[in-house]
C-alpha cells in the first residue's frame, strides 16, 4: 500500500488504559481511559491524517502500551518515549523499529537531572545517531539550563507547550524571551499546544495568541508544530479536541504558514514517510 498523503499531523497526544502499571513518582493518575480507537476517531473527525503519541508522565519508563499503539498503526502514528539514560542499544533500536522518533524529558515539578553525567551525554548522542529529537517539558524559567546539554550533544530539541511561560504576555517572561532568542540556533522546534496549561482560562485566548505570534516571528513555520494534547489530562473541564484544533487558525491566521505547521514541518521532524512531501530520510 502506498504511503498515505498528509492532510495534517497532530504532534502531541496520549493514549492509555485502565490497569496499566503507574510510575512510583507521578503528578496525577487519571481515572478514565484514552484509547487508541477514540484517538483515531477524533483524527478522522477533524480531517487529520497522522498523529504523534507521547508517553504520559504517569506511566513512567514503561512504554509498552505506547509501542503497542504504534505497531497497530505503523503508517499513521509516530511516538515519543520516556527512557532511562542507561537504556541499552537493543531497546532503543527496537523502539525505533516500532515508530519511536524521539525521547521526552518530562521535568515539570521535578528536580533537574544532572545532564553533565556521562550516561545522559551518551543517551543524547545515541538519540542523535538514531535521528531522534529530544522533547523538553519544563517551566520556562529553566529552559536554558535544561536545554543546553541537549543542544551541546547536537540533538534537535522540541520544546513542549509554548515553552511553559509563567506570565502573560509571554514576552515578559525571561525564559520565554530566551526561547525566542534561541531560535537562531536552527535546532529548536516549539509545540503550539496546551495553552490551557500556561494561563488562566479567562486570559488563555489572548495570551496564547500573543505567544504564538511571537514564536512565529522568531521561529517561522518551519520550526513550529501543533498538538492537541488530547485527552487534556487535568484540564478536561476547559478543553476538548475541537477547540484545540480550531485554536490554531486564531494563532496562525495565514493559511500557508498554518499548512507548514500542520504538514511539512512535523512530517520531517517526526520522520513520516508519505507521498506528498520530500522526505529527508
Amino acid at each position: 500500500m502506498p504511503p498515505a498523503a498528509i492532510t495534517a499531523i497532530d504532534s502531541h497526544a496520549h493514549v492509555f488504559a485502565h490497569g496499566l502499571p503507574l510510575a512510583a513518582t507521578r503528578r496525577h493518575a487519571p481515572d478514565y481511559e484514552a484509547t487508541l480507537a477514540e484517538y483515531l476517531a477524533l483524527l478522522d473527525a477533524h480531517g487529520i491524517s497522522h498523529g504523534v503519541l507521547v508517553q504520559p508522565s504517569f506511566l513512567g519508563l514503561d512504554n509498552s502500551f505506547l509501542l503497542g499503539a504504534l505497531r497497530a498503526c505503523p503508517g499513521r502514528l509516530r511516538g515519543v518515549a520516556v527512557v532511562d539514560p542507561t537504556a541499552d542499544d537493543a531497546m532503543l533500536h527496537a523502539m525505533a523499529e516500532a515508530g519511536i522518533c524521539g525521547i521526552r524529558l518530562n521535568l515539570v515539578g521535578l528536580p533537574l537531572p544532572d545532564f553533565s553525567r556521562p550516561e545522559w551525554h551518551r543517551l543524547f548522542v545515541r538519540a542523535r545517531a538514531l535521528g531522534w529529537h529530544v522533547e523538553l517539558h519544563r517551566e520556562s524559567r529553566d529552559l536554558e539550563l535544561a536545554a543546553q546539554a541537549v543542544l551541546d550533544a547536537g540533538c534537535a530539541l522540541v520544546v513542549d507547550h509554548f515553552g511553559r511561560p509563567a506570565s502573560a504576555p509571554a514576552i515578559a517572561d525571561e525564559g520565554f524571551a530566551w526561547l525566542l532568542g534561541a531560535a537562531a540556533s536552527g535546532r529548536i522546534w516549539v509545540k503550539l499546544s496546551a495553552a490551557y496549561r500556561n494561563w488562566p482560562a479567562a486570559t488563555t485566548g489572548t495570551a496564547a495568541r500573543d505567544a504564538a505570534r511571537a514564536l512565529l516571528k522568531a521561529f517561522g513555520p518551519g520550526r513550529l508544530v501543533w498538538g492537541s494534547d488530547w485527552p487534556h489530562t487535568q484540564h478536561r473541564e476547559v478543553a476538548n479536541y475541537a477547540a484545540t484544533h480550531a485554536a490554531l487558525a486564531d494563532w496562525v491566521p495565514d493559511e500557508t504558514a498554518r499548512r507548514r505547521i500542520l504538514v511539512d514541518t512535523p512530517a520531517q521532524l517526526f520522520r513520516f514517510k508519505t507521498g506528498d512531501i520530500n522526505d529527508n530520510q
